[in-house]
């Protein structure tokens, strides 16, 4: 199917940096499942559906490179927490996640990404009870209802509270069963090719919750495999001097260490590196999960993004659990990156336009997929968004970047993951939203009896 978009003001972020091809008036021609054109004017051809985006703006889709979406079951709690006390406060309720539970929280959670500009994700899920059943198949089908990219990450924790770790004991796998189970779902799920909707990457959740042997085993394992690395990092000052008295080391040494440092690594959070981290983490071209609204509630603090991009270091943005950032769209961190960064450095160190790069070729470079999703550029994936500037809140406005990234979040024209439409006016089409917060509901009440 051959789709044209014209009309529409055009942001490609095809740059390496903010900088990047942009069109006043133009069009994007999407062919099958990948773009066949960008540029100014009206686009040359035969169209199966012509879509006149005139008041709009046509952006790459996001790419979320860190979620819970398990976590939508349990929003409103622990609000004037710091993270340790948040998850000390948390992992009894999350004992009680099961298939329905996980499935109801991820289809709640991937629809309001999906309305929000949002055609890949990457969810991080380390919670599993040893009577919940399949809960990690239960989020990959809620992608596929969905319709847009899973990077499903197989978490594990190997060190309850009897080893001086936070979770119950109930929730933690031994060390062979933690592998065993990331192995498994790697097979069972994994899909390397160049369109893909669906990989798997390993993930042992944090170093206060994992043992030495279960981070260096999990990297071993990923790299046989081929697929990419992720965890928690440097989220806290707290974790700082847990690692620092228990290993006589900072979380980025410890991780360097381990084996946790390179180009097939991305580490959500990122806050509290010093010079020489980001320098390390620069040179292996480490990625970094930037979660500013999350960081935010949590008070953990704010991470030096300018700082880790000039060093060399992929950074896309997180949505993180919606449990620490009960909004649970990226959307809204466009415009907080952007703010959280000129709060450290000043009015001049972040444009909107980082905001959207971050959002969209920096999560990509995260997630190793920059040659396939992130851009709009002839021969990459049809992963877009056309966004409405006509409605009161953004009409007058004369940059349509600024609009987008400042502004309140436009409503979605259009959403195509692949070229098959994901969101159609505001409207996610593989999901009735009205039943899909009754099984939220219910999930959330289930959850609150272990409270």
């Amino acid at each position: 199917m051959r789709i044209v978009i014209e009309n529409a003001a055009i942001a490609t972020v095809d740059g390496e940096s903010e900088a990047g091809t942009e069109y006043e008036n133009g069009h994007v021609v999407v062919n099958d499942n990948v773009i066949e054109a960008v540029g100014p004017g009206k686009a040359d051809g035969p169209a199966d559906r012509r879509i006149d985006a005139s008041g709009c703006l046509v952006t790459p889709g996001f790419v979320n490179t860190h979620h819970h979406l398990y976590q939508w079951a349990t929003r409103g709690y622990a609000q004037q927490a710091t993270l340790f006390e948040w998850l000390v406060e948390l992992y009894p309720v999350w004992a009680g996640i099961d298939e329905p539970i996980t499935h109801a929280a991820a289809v709640a959670g991937l629809t309001r990404l999906a309305r929000t500009g949002c055609t890949t994700a990457a969810d991080h899920h380390y919670v599993f009870p040893r009577d919940g059943g399949d809960v990690f198949g239960a989020m990959i089908e809620a992608a596929r209802q969905v319709g847009i990219r899973m990077h499903a990450v197989r978490g594990s924790m190997d060190r309850g509270e009897s080893q001086g770790g936070l979770p119950p004991d109930s929730i933690v796998e031994s060390l062979d069963g933690a592998l065993a189970g990331t192995a498994e779902a790697i097979d069972r799920f994994h899909d390397p090719s160049p369109d893909s909707f669906l990989r798997v990457a390993v993930g042992p959740c944090s170093p206060f919750s994992v043992s030495d042997d279960l981070m260096s085993e999990a990297a071993k394992l990923a790299r046989d495999k081929g697929v990419r690395l992720h965890t928690h990092l440097a989220e806290t000052l707290d974790e700082e001097r847990q690692c620092l008295d228990e290993h006589g080391c900072t979380p980025a040494q410890l991780a360097d260490r381990l084996g946790w440092l390179g180009d097939d690594v991305w580490l959500a959070h990122g806050i509290h590196f010093d010079d020489d981290a980001i320098a390390r983490l620069g040179a292996t071209g480490t990625g970094v999960a930037h979660c500013p609204t999350s960081n935010s509630r949590l008070g953990a603090g704010i991470a030096r993004v300018q700082d880790l991009v000039h060093a060399g270091s992929p950074v896309g943005l997180g949505a993180d659990g919606a449990a620490s950032n009960e909004d649970g769209s990226l959307g809204i961190e466009l415009r907080q990156a952007v703010y959280l960064a000129r709060l450290k450095k000043g009015p001049h160190s972040a444009t909107a336009r980082d905001g959207l790069w971050l959002a969209t070729m920096g999560g990509a470079k995260c997630l190793g997929r920059a040659n396939e999703i992130g851009s709009l550029e002839p021969g990459k994936q049809a992963d877009l968004a056309v966004w409405r500037l006509d409605t009161m809140a953004h009409a007058g406005i004369a940059d349509p970047v600024a609009a987008l990234v400042l502004g309140e979040l436009p409503p979605l024209k259009l959403l195509l993951a692949g070229g098959s439409t994901v969101v159609e006016d505001g409207v996610c089409q593989g999901v009735d939203e009205i039943e899909a917060a009754a099984a939220l509901t219910a999930a959330s009440k289930r959850l609150a009896e272990y409270s």
